[in-house]
């Protein structure tokens, strides 16, 4: 079996916005949206700060779907258009989905958007691989962890891209991967433990 998961080293992002740009650009993700956020700690501004002058600090935390071993977004979906596929990454059939967003309200990590319009892309075509499926109005979207990338054994193009390497991708079913020994070695956590959902992105410092 394989269980495809992320590990992010807290430390070594620096809010470059990088990772939410290649997910963009690999996925067609329609102008205004992403998938992939990069979020300032203690600020609701791109790049904020926490603090008052000239004490201030700055911290980032990328996120996304954290394709959880409990997904609340599947349990919730009444047509079955969420799953987890047999690499245990949770997907979305966009055949099946029916724009309910009761997804999007079960996910505690605020991790889908939703096409309420036509989707604009500029340039006027549907960049990205060509692999990916094109999403109509009306469905709820999400990081994928680059299926089509990884289904032919490629690193999601957020990994591959960030500059600094703050993300390790592989099977954490395996305990002799990279991520399963950073996990593992780093004390490595999640987010809101608390809800059950059992993430398969791990956070470290």
């Amino acid at each position: 079996m394989t269980r495809y998961g992320m590990a992010i080293d807290v430390r070594r992002c620096i809010g470059c916005q990088t990772c939410a740009l290649s997910c963009k650009m690999q996925n067609g993700v329609p102008e205004g949206m992403l998938w992939n956020r990069v979020l300032t700690e203690g600020s609701d501004e791109i790049d904020g700060a926490q603090g008052v002058y000239p004490h201030l600090s700055r911290a980032y935390l990328p996120i996304a779907c954290q394709h959880c071993e409990n997904p609340a977004c599947q349990r919730v979906c009444p047509t079955g258009a969420t799953y987890k596929d047999d690499k245990g990454r949770v997907e979305v059939d966009y055949d099946k989905c029916i724009g309910c967003r009761m997804c999007m309200a079960a996910c505690p990590y605020n991790a889908r958007v939703f096409n309420w319009n036509e989707p604009v892309r500029d340039p006027d075509f549907n960049y990205g691989d060509k692999d990916v499926p094109v999403r109509p109005k009306g469905v709820a979207e999400k990081c994928t962890l680059c299926k089509e990338r990884t289904d032919r054994g490629q690193e999601p193009m957020c990994v591959q891209n960030c500059p600094f390497e703050a993300r390790i991708f592989g099977d954490l079913d395996d305990p002799d991967s990279e991520v399963s020994r950073i996990i593992r070695e780093r004390n490595a956590y999640v987010l809101l433990e608390e809800q059950g959902t059992r993430p398969q992105v791990h956070y470290f410092n």
